[in-house]
């Protein structure tokens, strides 16, 4: 089995013909690199302009900006395509389906001409940093500070577990600008820093029990100085901007947990048909074939919600909630997927040499980053 054969209700054929180029280009340019790149902790830069060449990079960019003014649907196929085929967690979809909207709905004219076409065309590689040594989902106890100092802001703080971290050429850093005004998110904003600016310096990439590609890394910030036409949108607002961008950051996590949950399936349904054990195929034994009837029945229901989440987002209508809804349940099912499947594999499975180590070992994550999943439940609760 492969994605091609889950049917889809939210695609038309002009998704089907760009996901044709997608997996193209990762199956020549990424999967056979994946490895490698593990091994040195890191995506090369140089495989940035590749992507963007093919308008993999930022599609939903308006074409006035130098995009394709497409819609969500092309970044769901890249992030499908790339948890599927891809084999390495590259970075683009943090680009693409995070900061690009940021850049799009709150920048200035100035910031959107400078900056989008440089992004679309992968020259330029982002970063947000929002998490801080001492408060994870907790924003609102964010302690980065950005002082006016005439007409420049001069930042001060760190920040931790930055994804695409060491290769940012900008850093969409989340700040106090007020410290004072209570409730504190009134004096949170988000401002551009780029990564030449004096100051700014890059701790370590950090070692990470998965993903291992995916540059993760440490951010200081020692009195830098960027102008205060850098600041994204209206000062005070970061906070309100933040949480209207989290459901498509959060639909975009579950797209990619979903991708990765079929691939493991399919990988250990092969598996099962080729490993012998006491003389038969390891999919001959009842218990193996009644675990994977029961994900698969899962993977159904997966993808069915998928699609309607993805329709909802397609027609501006999915809310925050089931945003996060749709993260809770499908990095829930992710996790359950790659146990149930690595248990399957046995010995084979606690081994890195195969898939489904390093896809077990990178799902971790997913119920953690865009917001940990008990933050997801206390969201929904809310709208009780």
């Amino acid at each position: 089995m492969s994605l091609d054969d889950v049917p889809r209700s939210v695609y038309t054929d002009d998704h089907e013909a760009f996901r044709a180029t997608v997996r193209q280009f990762l199956q020549k340019e990424v999967a056979p690199n994946a490895a490698k790149w593990q091994e040195e902790g890191i995506v090369p830069k140089s495989i940035w302009p590749k992507a963007g060449e093919l308008g993999m990079l930022c599609p939903t960019v308006p074409e006035e900006y130098g995009g394709l003014g497409l819609d969500f649907g092309y970044n769901a196929i890249v992030d499908e395509e790339s948890s599927y085929y891809g084999g390495a967690a590259t970075g683009f979809s943090l680009q693409s389906d995070i900061v690009a909207n940021y850049i799009i709905r709150y920048g200035s004219e100035e910031q959107k001409k400078h900056w989008l076409p440089r992004m679309i065309s992968g020259e330029t590689i982002t970063a947000i940093a929002m998490t801080e040594p001492g408060t994870g989902s907790d924003l609102q106890g964010m302690r980065t500070t950005a002082k006016k100092d005439g007409n420049h802001y001069v930042i001060s703080g760190s920040k931790t577990y930055i994804t695409n971290g060491q290769n940012a050429d900008l850093i969409l850093v989340c700040v106090k600008t007020d410290t004072e005004i209570e409730p504190a998110w009134k004096g949170m904003s988000i401002v551009l820093v780029e990564a030449d600016r004096e100051g700014f310096k890059r701790g370590r990439n950090l070692d990470k029990i998965g993903m291992d590609e995916a540059d993760t890394s440490e951010l200081f910030f020692e009195d830098v100085r960027v102008p205060i036409t850098n600041c994204l949108g209206e000062e005070g607002k970061g906070f309100i901007y933040l949480m209207s961008e989290l459901p498509q950051e959060r639909l975009s996590i579950a797209v990619s947990a979903m991708a990765s949950t079929q691939k493991a399936f399919d990988e250990t349904v092969g598996f099962a048909r080729d490993r012998m054990v006491f003389g038969k195929p390891l999919l001959d034994f009842q218990n193996t074939r009644f675990v994977l009837a029961d994900l698969k029945a899962k993977l159904q229901v997966g993808w069915a919600h998928l699609d309607w989440a993805l329709a909802r987002h397609l027609k501006k209508e999915l809310t925050p909630e089931e945003g996060a809804a749709a993260k809770l349940w499908h990095t829930d099912l992710q996790w359950e997927v790659m146990d149930k499947c690595l248990q399957l594999h046995g010995g084979a499975g606690y081994m890195n040499e195969y898939p489904i180590a390093r896809m077990w070992r990178g799902a971790r994550v997913t119920r953690i980053f865009g917001g940990t999943n008990e933050i997801m439940k206390e969201l929904i609760g809310r709208k009780l």
